[in-house]
């Protein structure tokens, strides 16, 4: 019998690469995030390698060669590298099925797009202290659950669970109709964030950190909500606007 070989170690950051470390870690069923593929290969082994991860569900993203050696810790990628998960993903299930076993009302964050894995990390941290059920991002133009995400969480990442979807505005129509209501954030929102009701079954929406949230996801919130500024800018951090709107939805809860 063939011995079966270990699955390969990613670095301390996470970073995967070369042909052989990550077709082993795709047969290994290696917890990945993300493939970066040399664009304008021709090579049937990334081929194989693009075809396996897609077939895992897994994003593919074809960059430059130059961004990889960037992303590259050894400087022998061969035209790949994948960026390892410090964990499995949830399924928006679970998240809704923690609320059920808890006996409360579903609270959950939607990243709409947060890029910045620190800021990803910061808001799943706020979200874990403030009992939020889970979280929502979606598979594209987001940060994962990457080493850097697991570190600026301070360890949330393995007691919130956190689900990718391929499309948020999709997923939000769904959980309208498990009954909970969507309250996007918004510099030009139609009502205060104190004037929301977030006792009930609520999904806060925080956008990115420079555009927001995209048009169809906030077309599809029940609410928009601001948050008073009395300086002289007219946005904060999406971590921060996640703390305030999540510490108050615990305010009421408590109340």
């Amino acid at each position: 019998m063939k011995e079966r070989r270990p699955a390969p170690e990613a670095q301390a950051d996470g970073i995967i690469e070369g042909r052989n470390a990550v077709t082993e870690a795709l047969r290994a069923g290696t917890p990945i995030d993300k493939i970066f593929l040399a664009r304008g290969e021709t090579d049937s082994a990334l081929a194989h390698i693009a075809a396996a991860a897609r077939d895992k569900g897994i994003v593919v993203v074809e960059c430059d060669r130059k961004k990889l050696d960037f992303m590259s810790r050894t400087h022998s990628h061969q035209g790949v590298i994948a960026q390892a998960a410090v964990r499995e993903y949830a399924s928006v299930d679970d998240i809704l099925n923690a609320a059920r076993e808890k006996g409360e009302p579903p609270l959950i964050v939607v990243c709409d797009e947060l890029s910045d894995p620190h800021n990803l990390g910061a808001v799943i941290r706020t979200a874990e202290c403030a009992g939020a059920h889970g979280v929502i991002i979606p598979k594209r133009r987001s940060a994962g659950l990457t080493a850097v995400v697991a570190k600026t969480s301070a360890g949330a990442v393995s007691h919130v669970p956190v689900a990718r979807v391929p499309n948020l505005p999709a997923l939000l129509k769904e959980l309208k109709d498990e009954g909970i209501w969507v309250f996007g954030t918004a510099a030009d929102g139609d009502r205060l964030l104190y004037d929301a009701d977030l006792k009930g079954p609520a999904a806060i929406v925080i956008g990115s950190e420079g555009a927001g949230m995209g048009r169809l996801v906030s077309e599809t919130c029940d609410f928009k909500v601001r948050i008073p500024m009395k300086g002289k800018l007219n946005s904060l951090n999406a971590s921060a606007a996640a703390a305030i709107l999540l510490y108050e939805a615990v305010r009421q809860r408590m109340g």
